[in-house]
This record gives C-alpha cells, sequence and structure tokens, in this order.
C-alpha cells in the first residue's frame, strides 16, 4: 500500500517528470581558428577534437549544457595568398582545453525518449550560446625544437594562458532510436583575448626593451625578405581586439527518461 500511494503521488506530477530528463554522451570533429594568421576563412577546420557534455531538457524547446571540448589549432602565414602574410613568415599551433555552459533552443518541439504528444518532432535544427573558459599555449618550431611563445614575448606582453570566450552556433538534432540522439554541430568561440596565435599590435625595438629571451628578436620577426619587414612600431598584427576559434562536430547522446507511470 505504501509504494501504490507513492507512485500516486509521482504520478501526480507526471507531466513536468517527463518533461525535465538528463542527456549525455560525446562527440568528435575538427577544430579550427580565425585571426591574425587566418583574417578570412570562417570554414577552415585544421586538427581533430572531441569533447563531452551532460544536458538538462527543461522542456521540449529548451536546454541547459554542461561542455567540454579538447583540440588544436594552427596557423601559418606560408599558407596565405596575401603578399604581406608571405613576408611576415609567421606561424603557431596551440591546444586548446574549454569548459563552457550553454543554451539550447530547439526550433521544433523536440525530447528524446518521451512521450510529449503528437507533435514531438524526430528532429529539430537548433541554436546555442552561452559562456566558456578555456586555456592555450601557442607554440612555433624552431631549429627542431618546439618552442612556447607566451614565454618569448615577442610583442613585449605577459599575457595569461588563459580566457574567457563566448561560444554561439547552430546545429541539427535527429532521434535515432528510443533515447538515443544524434546531432552535427558547428559552433564558434569569440576569445577574450588576441594573442591565441601570439600576433597582436606592432613590432617591438628591442634595442630600446629588453627581450625575455635570446629568441624574443628572431621569433618576433621571421620575415623571409632582406631588409627585414619588422621595423619597431609598424603593424605586426591585423589590429582587431579578438581571435576566434571553431568546432565542428557529429555527436551522439543518451537520454534519460525518469519513471513512467502505469496508466490506470
Amino acid at each position: 500500500m505504501p509504494r501504490l500511494i507513492l507512485l500516486i503521488i509521482l504520478c501526480s506530477f507526471k507531466s513536468n517528470l517527463v518533461a525535465q530528463t538528463w542527456e549525455a554522451g560525446g562527440y568528435v570533429g575538427a577544430a579550427g581558428y580565425m585571426g591574425d594568421m587566418n583574417p578570412v576563412k570562417a570554414y577552415k577546420l585544421t586538427d581533430p577534437a572531441f569533447g563531452i557534455q551532460i544536458k538538462r531538457n527543461f522542456d521540449a524547446y529548451w536546454v541547459a549544457k554542461l561542455n567540454f571540448m579538447y583540440g588544436k589549432v594552427r596557423g601559418s602565414d606560408a599558407n596565405s595568398a596575401n603578399a604581406y602574410q608571405i613576408e611576415r613568415n609567421l606561424d603557431f599551433y596551440s591546444p586548446i582545453t574549454e569548459y563552457s555552459v550553454q543554451i539550447e533552443f530547439n526550433l521544433f518541439r523536440y525530447m528524446a525518449g518521451t512521450d510529449l504528444g503528437y507533435d514531438i518532432r524526430k528532429f529539430s535544427p537548433y541554436l546555442f550560446t552561452g559562456v566558456g573558459s578555456f586555456s592555450y599555449n601557442p607554440m612555433t618550431k624552431f631549429n627542431g625544437e618546439e618552442i612556447p611563445l607566451r614565454l618569448v614575448q615577442t610583442e613585449n606582453v605577459a599575457y595569461k594562458n588563459s580566457a574567457i570566450s563566448i561560444p554561439y552556433g547552430a546545429g541539427v538534432k535527429y532521434n535515432l532510436s528510443g533515447n538515443l540522439t544524434i546531432l552535427a554541430e558547428i559552433g564558434y568561440r569569440t576569445a577574450f583575448t588576441d594573442y591565441l596565435d601570439d600576433v597582436s599590435n606592432r613590432y617591438v625595438d628591442f634595442n630600446v626593451v629588453p627581450p625575455a629571451s635570446h629568441l624574443t628578436p628572431i621569433l618576433a620577426d621571421r620575415s623571409i625578405v632582406a631588409p627585414q619587414i619588422g621595423i619597431p612600431g609598424t603593424q605586426r598584427g591585423d589590429f582587431r581586439p579578438r581571435d576566434t576559434y571553431m568546432f565542428a562536430s557529429f555527436g551522439l547522446t543518451y537520454t534519460f527518461v525518469p519513471i513512467k507511470c502505469p496508466i490506470f
């Protein structure tokens, strides 16, 4: 009898229990970057990336998500069609580790593993945005060695190796079977730093400013023409205040459905 009473109480809140579900899964894809070495190609993906996510589906439209993503981004002036960039001859690569909190909005009524009515769709496009924190560490190779550019201070700036980011993007999800959902997503991250690629401002006169390392003047100006283009005070970056990194992925998630009540 106590169990029956408990079941009746739970069933009185059936709509809320069914409407709010947890979801977890992972995804794989590719990462890319836009900044001083790739100023225009928003679609350029260069390296593998992967992630995991935990979601709280509040109803058929609104979803809150905890997201972890790891990947690598890179850029090289040698791959540019711009004559100035080719002469500048800078390059970098950096791991990216990101934690974020995001909000998703389904454009159609969608929730896997539930029975909320006849108008629940098998698929839905969705939009998302949020706030994140990421770590990075721009590197380059010189004489066969990996050099951490943040420590070299090529622009005489001691920037941090972490920053805030604003993720935003779109995707599509499809109810593969029961509680399983497959999804495809592309997202961009506005980084609150312009040193993801170690390039931002102007060339520094290291005859006046003491360099952080004996490699600093060499890695600050790696131009391949003579005389070198790194005249102190002249433009080194593109002067835009923030870099961007992006991620395109395919994923699979499983929805954990609350207790379902019998029909009396």
